[in-house]
């Protein structure tokens, strides 16, 4: 999985990303091999199951804070986007080749609309950020219509030709945005588009286009600088303009200022909680305790967070419905190392026992007996649903 932040200059965008790839604490390895310069590990919050146990888990990646568990993801810091990038302009081929590999995306916004459409500084609430929204969807929009587009009616005679199923010839044309067969039979059976590819004129490729990309790149806005003036105001406004869209209220800043805070142990934090506590009072100077107060007040207590950790858990969780599980042992949850709980796994929506047992290893998915529900310890078959937070065991022959 690979999250995609985008946006345009100065909305913050960087602050974003290195408040949520800053860690609070020392980490074991990350789990990817090569992290380019713009890449970095983020961390999705989830409640640990070690509670229920009695028990204090040892994370083998990531870490656990308060019982809250955080697992590591990988994150990419796209390219700068300009007006055109779909053709190419400013770093446009460069942004949407990075673009590509995303599973989901992050848009930062300035919601105070202090800064316009190129990303300069103007005076609070003389903008309207919600053109940035409609920028953004309309440059992936026309990326997709022109892959689409590109060499369509040499390749709908060839379909018509070797009477082949569209579906498969659209999944096989735009393989590289991840469109699969069932993907493009769901959509092209939900938009009703003639069964004859030849009667597939421009506006039928442009809603093909539009449709593939809102399910291969879902989006969730976050309204960066909401503790801005006119910041909460726009928010409102944008929750009406955008219903089908998620949004939410951000500030980076008071973000990064509690993990650095609590990385040199003044403050006690756990990221995307409503409150933090004080730890060496002494150390800190009166600006900082000043910037401190005003962190709780106007934006923890008013928002219920800085919203940069529900930011990433609403892409992960609510956007690609990822779901966290626990590998246990019905009479033992600790590694051959004695770790506790060591890992957690996200794995995508509708996946099976069997699914898991192949993520954990091949050879247990290929020698799979049966699963075992941990709580439970209710034998589970290879077809069973994984739900959040299961705790489960494999069993596999040799």
């Amino acid at each position: 999985m690979l999250i995609g932040i985008v946006g345009k200059p100065s909305v913050g965008k960087s602050t974003f990303f290195k408040a949520i790839t800053l860690a609070e604490v020392d980490i074991a390895a990350y789990p990817f091999t090569t992290i380019k310069s713009n890449s970095g590990v983020a961390y999705v919050k989830v409640e640990c199951v070690d509670k229920e146990f009695n028990t204090q888990c040892n994370p083998r990646q990531g870490f656990c804070m308060q019982h809250k568990r955080f697992v590591p993801v990988e994150l990419m810091d796209v390219a700068g986007l300009v007006p055109g990038a779909h053709e190419g302009k400013g770093m446009g081929n460069a942004f949407l080749d990075d673009l590509r590999q995303a599973n989901v995306l992050i848009h930062v916004i300035d919601v105070s609309g202090s800064t316009n459409e190129k990303g300069e500084m103007v005076a609070a609430g003389s903008y309207d950020p919600a053109n940035d929204i409609k920028f953004l969807e309309f440059e992936l929009d026309m990326w997709y219509f022109r892959l689409v587009e590109k060499g369509w009616e040499k390749f709908a005679r060839t379909v018509q030709q070797e009477k082949g199923k569209v579906s498969k010839a659209v999944a096989k044309q735009l393989s590289g945005l991840g469109i699969t067969e069932l993907l493009a039979e769901e959509v092209i059976q939900k938009e009703g588009f003639p069964e004859d590819i030849m009667k597939w004129d421009a506006s039928v490729l442009r809603r093909l286009a539009v449709t593939l990309r809102k399910l291969t790149k879902p989006m969730v806005i976050a309204c960066n600088k909401v503790d801005v003036a006119t910041g909460n105001e726009n928010f409102e406004r944008l929750k009406k303009e955008f219903p089908e869209h998620i949004l939410v209220t951000c500030s980076a800043e008071a973000e990064l200022a509690l993990r650095e805070a609590a990385k040199h142990e003044l403050i006690s934090y756990v990221p995307g909680e409503n409150s933090f506590e004080i730890l060496k009072a002494e150390k800190l100077n009166d600006k900082q305790k000043q910037a401190l107060e005003f962190i709780r007040a106007n934006i923890l207590e008013k928002y219920g967070s800085t919203g940069v950790q529900q930011v990433v858990d609403k892409a992960v969780f609510e956007l690609l419905k990822y779901v966290a599980i626990f590998p246990g042992g019905v009479n033992k949850l600790e590694d051959s190392e004695g770790r506790r709980l060591p890992d957690v796994f996200l794995m995508p929506p509708r996946s099976t026992a069997l699914d898991f047992a192949f993520r954990l290893h091949t050879d247990f998915g290929k020698n799979f007996i049966r699963a075992i529900d941990v709580r439970t310890k209710r034998v589970i078959g290879k077809d069973y649903l994984l739900k959040n937070k299961d705790v489960i065991e494999i069993v596999a022959g040799k």
